[in-house]
C-alpha cells in the first residue's frame, strides 16, 4: 500500500526488534512505522534506541489497544504519533505523510492524560525515595533521563554495560519503579518543574 504511492519510498522493512535496530540506521528514513508489541521486544524500546543515536527519524507507533500506559512509553520514547491498528489504508498513509512534515499525531485527549499523569505522579513521596540513590545512581538516572542506553551510559561514565545494567536496576527498586520509562518520565518532570513547567517533552 505504501510503496505504490508516488511520494512514498519504502526503504526496507523489519520483523523483529532486532532487525529494525540494525535497518533502520542503515536505512535512515524519514518515517519509521513501529509495531508496539514485537516478537522479541517491544517497538517502543527500538524506537527510544533510533531516536537516541538519530533524532532525525520519525516514529509512527502502531497498536492494536487504546493503551494509556503504552501511550505514555511512546510519548517518552520520542514518538511522534500513535495509531490503532484499525486505522483505515488512507488514514494510515496520510498520518505517515503528516509524522513525515514533522507533525505530532499523538490523540491530544490521551496525551492531556499523560502529561496530567507525569505532573501528579510521584510528588514528595518520590523525592524522599530520591535522597537514597546514591552519587553514581544519580548520574546515570539523568542520563536515563536524555534518553541514552545502558551502553552510552556504560561509555560515558567508563563502566562496563553490565555494571550500569545494575546500577539501573538498583535505582528502580529504590524509586518503586518496573521500566526505564517510568524514571525517564520522573526525571522530564523534575526538569519542567526547574524551569517553571516549560519542559519540553
Amino acid at each position: 500500500m505504501l510503496s505504490v504511492e508516488p511520494d512514498i519510498e519504502v526503504v526496507g522493512e523489519a520483523g523483529t526488534a532486532a532487525d529494525a535496530l540494525v535497518r533502520i540506521p542503515a536505512t535512515r528514513p524519514d518515517v519509521a512505522v513501529l509495531d508496539v508489541r514485537l516478537p522479541d521486544g517491544s517497538g517502543v524500546e527500538v524506537c527510544r534506541e533510533v531516536r537516541s543515536q538519530d533524532e532525525t527519524v520519525r516514529c509512527l507507533m502502531l497498536t492494536s489497544f487504546a493503551d494509556d500506559e503504552a501511550l505514555f512509553d511512546a510519548i517518552m520514547a520520542g514518538a511522534s504519533g500513535y495509531v490503532l491498528k484499525a486505522i483505515r489504508g488512507n488514514e494510515l498513509l496520510q498520518a505517515v505523510r503528516d509524522v513525515a512534515a514533522g507533525k505530532s499525531l499523538l490523540d491530544p485527549v490521551a496525551t492531556a492524560r499523560v502529561l496530567q499523569r507525569l505532573r501528579d505522579g510521584g510528588g514528595a513521596r518520590t523525592d524522599d525515595k530520591l535522597a537514597q540513590l546514591t552519587e553514581q545512581e544519580r548520574k546515570i538516572l539523568e542520563l536515563i533521563g536524555e534518553g541514552l542506553t545502558n551502553r552510552q551510559i556504560g561509555e560515558r561514565l567508563h563502566l562496563a554495560e553490565k555494571t550500569i545494567k545494575n546500577y539501573v536496576s538498583s535505582l528502580l527498586s529504590k524509586l518503586g519503579m518496573q521500566r526505564r520509562s517510568q524514571a525517564a518520565a520522573y526525571v522530564a518532570r523534575m526538569q519542567a518543574e526547574k524551569s517553571g513547567g516549560n519542559g519540553n517533552l
